[in-house]
């Protein structure tokens, strides 16, 4: 994909979004989201604004995951499908993929969304409840209300600490296990989010999207570094923003940027959403 170096891409044919330039800050997954813009008509700028670092070999997480083996938790959370199999696949190198697999499956099991509860059950695992909203506030507001007071609880993040959620199940007398399965970190390569970045200031970009919240941290964060995060901000409520979802949108909510989102946090209705939110402004 050419916008892997910061350039344009083409639209090999006219569609619905012809003629307009769409910056792609994800990370994973962008060359898909790329080639649904492409087929419809539009030109795609991609500048990742954030890359995922494992960190399953870090010895922290070696001592965790035993640490969950040798004290099962009643209840393990998988926030997302990516980190949750990365979690078994470094367990797996370790010796210790049965192990751990035989552990949670021995408490409850809770998907924080489709992805994470289709790594749960491809792990032969079943996950007892998943929120509507795939929101890390609706799934502790649901172990609040179930009560957690002398529950050991696994948490698997996923590059955010989450620390409102384990702040609040400490206070309600569970103990917390974070297990921290990856990171989000800025691009080794800083050039394509900095190209996008200054097509966004200079008015060059249609709309924006962004498929996850790191991205959005990430964009900003190197805003900040260049002394341009006002100005990045600013551009942004000034320009079409389309988010996979609400947990992605909620950092730009804080900020005040208008966002728009698909009924479902997939990247074709997302770009069905661009499509409607264009022929509305049309």
């Amino acid at each position: 994909m050419a916008a892997a170096s910061g350039t344009d891409t083409t639209a090999a044919e006219v569609g619905a979004l012809h003629g307009l330039t769409v910056g792609v800050t994800a990370a994973r997954k962008a060359e898909e989201l790329a080639g649904l813009l492409e087929r419809r008509g539009a030109r795609v700028l991609h500048g990742a604004a954030v890359r995922i670092v494992p960190v399953e070999d870090d010895d922290r997480v070696v001592d965790l995951t035993r640490g969950l083996l040798a004290a099962p938790p009643d209840v393990t959370v998988a926030t997302t499908g990516v980190g949750f199999r990365g979690w078994l696949a470094a367990a797996e190198r370790w010796g210790l993929r049965e192990e751990l697999v035989a552990a949670l499956g021995r408490g409850e099991i809770l998907a924080r969304g489709p992805k994470a509860r289709g790594a749960i059950r491809g792990a032969g695992l079943t996950d007892a409840w998943s929120p509507a909203t795939e929101s890390s506030a609706e799934v502790l507001e649901h172990l609040l209300d179930r009560g957690v007071a002398g529950l050991r609880i696994a948490l698997q993040l996923h590059g955010d600490p989450l620390t409102d959620l384990v702040d609040a199940l400490s206070a309600a007398g569970a103990e917390v296990v974070t297990v921290p399965v990856y990171r989000w970190e800025l691009p080794a390569d800083l050039g394509p989010v900095d190209h996008l970045t200054d097509r966004l200031l200079a008015g060059g970009l249609d709309a924006v999207t962004f498929t996850s919240a790191p991205a959005v941290g990430g964009l900003l964060r190197r805003a900040a570094e260049r002394d341009l995060r006002a100005q990045v901000l600013d551009a942004l409520r000034r320009t079409l923003v389309v988010c996979v979802g609400p947990v992605t949108a909620a950092p730009l909510e804080a900020h005040g940027v208008p966002n728009i989102q698909p009924d479902r946090a997939r990247l074709g209705p997302m770009v069905r959403a661009l499509e409607a939110a264009v022929a509305t402004r049309a």
